[in-house]
């Protein structure tokens, strides 16, 4: 099955709810651990434990493993191996993006099966130009994987590139998301291509029934709400995953109030 089909079927038995799992210093320290390499796999294990059963996407920011080095990204290749023996599917952030040669290797360390860190998707930026992340777009077709494309972010230094006009008139993010429907042309019961869009960016004139799916993070504890879910991406409503993480972790360690909630934010978006 392509991602696309993948994603679409555990969005339909899971929700569409997704938890980042965040190590953050400060998240490490409310939950009474050292922010160190047996904190990090303490706290990140303990949330794999509680939410990969019932989540249909967690979303690890490579970021808070990679700070530790080589054993931090030990403790993440378990993170990816137990989340997705767990049934979640597993959306690596890593925001990666460049060139040639670099491009292909960021795929097969991130999309190849034989890697240790494979993993379902990953987030990657195109702002080298959309055609720099053809090797992780060609990798993703090759391995059934998905690509998330930076497209129209929330963070306020987002709008300076993306939201900056092309020659004939159409926003840099928009364009993104233009090539994204391209790719997903066809694709059923969903593209395997999809776009990262902050659940609170407010209005835009883009046009994000693209058949693929989106990432809206930004639910929950940063703002968005299902209502901002529904206003923003109208009849792309169904394509969103929508994500948190401290809206989550913060209930940890108690593995039961974090699952908890995990089913309580997929009733509020399905309603």
């Amino acid at each position: 099955m392509t991602f696309g089909a993948r994603l679409h079927a555990a969005m339909a038995d899971r929700g569409p709810f997704c938890v980042g799992i965040d190590p953050h210093a400060g998240l490490l320290h409310e939950w009474g651990l050292a922010d160190d390499v047996a904190g990090l796999e303490r706290f990140a294990l303990t949330v794999v434990e509680a939410v990969a059963p019932v989540c249909s996407v967690v979303k690890p920011q490579s970021a808070f493993y990679e700070r530790f080095g080589s054993r931090g990204v030990a403790v993440l290749e378990r993170v990816i191996a137990d989340s997705r023996a767990a049934g979640a599917l597993v959306l690596l952030d890593v925001k990666r993006g460049d060139i040639g040669s670099t491009s292909q290797a960021y795929a097969d360390a991130y999309l190849d099966p034989t890697s240790p860190l494979a993993s379902d998707a990953i987030t990657v930026s195109p702002y080298l130009g959309f055609g720099s992340i053809s090797p992780m777009i060609d990798t993703a077709r090759q391995h059934d994987a998905g690509v998330f494309v930076l497209a129209l972010t929330s963070n306020k230094e987002g709008p300076e590139v993306q939201a900056a006009r092309t020659e004939d008139g159409q926003s840099v993010g928009g364009l993104m998301i233009e090539h994204l429907r391209r790719l997903n042309e066809g694709a059923e019961p969903l593209g395997s291509f999809g776009a990262v869009v902050g659940a609170t960016i407010g209005e835009t004139d883009v046009d994000l029934d693209f058949n693929g799916p989106i990432l809206a993070p930004g639910f929950g504890a940063q703002g968005g709400t299902p209502a901002d879910i529904r206003r923003i991406f109208g009849p792309a409503t169904g394509n969103v995953i929508a994500s948190s993480s401290r809206e989550v972790l913060r209930l940890g360690p108690d593995v039961t109030a974090m699952r908890d909630a995990v089913r309580t934010a997929n009733e509020a978006l399905r309603g």
